[in-house]
């Protein structure tokens, strides 16, 4: 006699692929938002760090007072630190102090870094700030997502 063997399927039943599927998605609740928020603090801290005292515009902006005595003033801009030597009406100006272009001087969400000389808080240097994650400049109100050089009085 002989014996026919039995070929058998091995598969996922379509309620074990349900199962799965729903664990996957209640994972995925539970991690997105997570990561969501983890996202805009990495941002904001990147910001911190580009206009914080050791950061790269302060660093420009140092250097651009060292040879020139002063900051430059607001109608100057951050653009004062990118001018070549060649630009520059000023025979002491030594620069460019940073590099690249002031159009890649963008904040974390793509808007320029805002900047003041004299400042309102900074009465002596500058103001320098990022208007933060809902692009608008909220002027330094209590509650405002904009990243400052400057602590809240």
């Amino acid at each position: 006699m002989h014996m026919k063997r039995i070929k058998r399927r091995s598969a996922f039943t379509l309620i074990e692929v349900l199962l799965v599927a729903g664990i996957l998605a209640v994972l995925a609740a539970f991690a997105i938002p997570s990561l969501m928020g983890q996202a805009t603090k990495a941002k904001n801290n990147i910001a911190k760090a580009a206009i914080g005292r050791n950061g790269p515009i302060a660093k420009g902006l140092s250097a651009y007072k060292w040879t020139m005595g002063k900051y430059p003033d607001t109608d100057e801009g951050l653009a004062a630190l990118y001018k070549r030597k060649s630009e520059a009406d000023n025979d002491k100006y030594d620069g460019p102090y940073m590099e690249g272009t002031i159009d890649e001087l963008l904040d974390p969400w793509g808007n320029p870094y805002e900047y003041r000389s004299p400042g309102d808080m900074h009465e002596d240097s500058y103001d320098l700030w990022s208007r933060g994650p809902d692009s608008t400049d909220d002027g330094g109100k209590e509650g405002s997502d904009d990243v400052k050089n400057w602590l809240e009085r």
